[in-house]
């Protein structure tokens, strides 16, 4: 049986014999051993904590403490590390519930630039393995190292445990990984056993392995679909494997079949570089919950302007601008409108939402905001001139198109719109 070290990457075979508990060149206990480990070469590589590691990693004195990341009392945890996970602590929990669970919580904002800047140098890592990169986040990926054996002169598995092994010696970020012979997998195997874990299912052990799991383990399983499932007497994996293909189509739509393939382990689908972007939104959680209609509007442009921006640095633009809101009972409120050509500028992703926000009459008070697009499609094909009934549109275009040029040489806040003091 093939064995791996993790610490110095030094492969060996403990042949039949149990194997040993610590490397034979290093003695580190850090031994990953599998029948099928040189063989596989799907792999998802997570981040452990990310935002979390990056911030302790740049303040040493958060080193012991709980910290948690995210955005004021009504906010929500956008990530937290393993210490106060300990105490129930979980990414998305509403803050107020987070530091209940853990009052003793040290917490900061986010700094999307700094994680961004980590992300690209662990994607360039991850670039010198192979082209074959599929990134879900700044902090997750999935990689296919099929046939990049005889380049490296190693198998993937060695070419992973060296990638997670520089990621923490160069840039003081750890990260799980999970290597399996498919994508639904390998995201199981990575969170197996985090933090700096490194797990493997193999093709023969598939079926067993996922028998005695939850249908929750299933990738897009969430509580509604859960429910409908446990209605049907389906709570785990063998559950669903006792019903026939046709059976769960009739019962479930397209997402039945979809559970008979996944249910034996059955993913056909392709690690893919150029997913594409489905849509571009911005959205923020207030530390009061807010009715005055001006002051919601001043939130929304300024949402609008990241949107807008995030759009032209992609060099995409949306046919459908969405609002969200979500009232002081936590009831989510979605409103859309298509527009007649698609569009990257601020002034009209703004002024849509602005309209959408007027139409909905309820006075609130509403405790979030969001404005995004969607729709996508390359920039050249956006309407530059705004809308046509609007005699002055082609003007605030060409005022928004200067601005840009401004702030691209002098900084974002060399020019600042008045509706965004408010």
């Amino acid at each position: 049986m093939p064995a791996l070290c993790r610490a110095c990457l030094t492969q060996f075979s403990p042949g039949t014999a149990p194997a040993p508990k610590r490397c034979p060149a290093c003695r580190s206990p850090r031994i990953i051993s599998h029948p099928e480990l040189n063989s596989l070469s799907i792999a998802h590589m997570d981040c452990d904590a990310f935002y979390a590691s990056v911030e302790k990693r740049d303040h040493p004195e958060y080193r012991d403490v709980p910290l948690i990341v995210g955005g004021g009392t009504r906010g929500v945890v956008s990530t937290c590390c393993y210490i106060a996970r300990i105490k129930g602590v979980r990414s998305a929990m509403p803050m107020f519930q987070a530091l209940k669970l853990c009052p003793e919580a040290t917490v900061v904002k986010p700094r999307m630039s700094v994680y961004v800047a980590v992300s690209r140098e662990i994607r360039a890592m991850m670039e010198a393995l192979t082209p074959a990169i599929e990134p879900l986040s700044l902090d997750e990926a999935f990689l296919d190292l099929t046939g990049t054996a005889r380049l490296h002169g190693a198998p993937p598995a060695v070419l992973l445990a060296k990638l997670v092994k520089d990621m923490e010696e160069r840039l003081g970020i750890t990260g799980s990984v999970g290597l399996s012979h498919n994508k639904f997998l390998a995201k199981i195997a990575s969170d197996l056993d985090k933090p700096r874990g490194f797990s493997v299912i193999g093709c023969e052990e598939t079926e067993a392995f996922l028998e005695p799991k939850s249908v929750s383990v299933i990738w897009g399983v969430g509580a509604a679909t859960r429910a409908a499932l446990e209605k049907a007497g389906i709570r785990t994996i063998a559950d669903l494997k006792r019903w026939e293909r046709g059976d769960l189509s009739v019962r479930f739509g397209s997402m039945g079949d979809r559970l008979w393939h996944l249910s034996r382990g059955l993913d056909t689908r392709r690690v893919s570089r150029d997913e594409p972007v489905k849509s571009i939104s911005k959205e923020t959680t207030f530390d009061t919950d807010i009715a005055d209609r001006e002051l919601l509007k001043g939130h929304l442009w300024r949402l609008a302007e990241q949107v807008s921006d995030r759009a032209k640095a992609r060099d995409l633009a949306g046919r459908t601008v969405t609002l969200k809101l979500k009232s002081a009972s936590f009831a989510s409120i979605t409103r859309r409108h298509s527009l007649p050509s698609p569009t990257q500028t601020c002034d009209r992703i703004y002024r849509e939402a602005e309209a959408l926000l007027a139409a909905y009459k309820e006075v609130g008070p509403f405790r979030l905001i969001g404005v995004g697009i969607s729709d996508l499609c390359p920039a050249e094909q956006a309407d530059t001139t705004g809308d046509l009934l609007d005699p002055d549109a082609g003007k605030r275009a060409a005022a928004e198109a200067a601005t840009d040029k401004i702030r691209a040489k002098f900084g974002h806040d060399a020019i600042i719109k008045g509706r965004a003091l408010r």
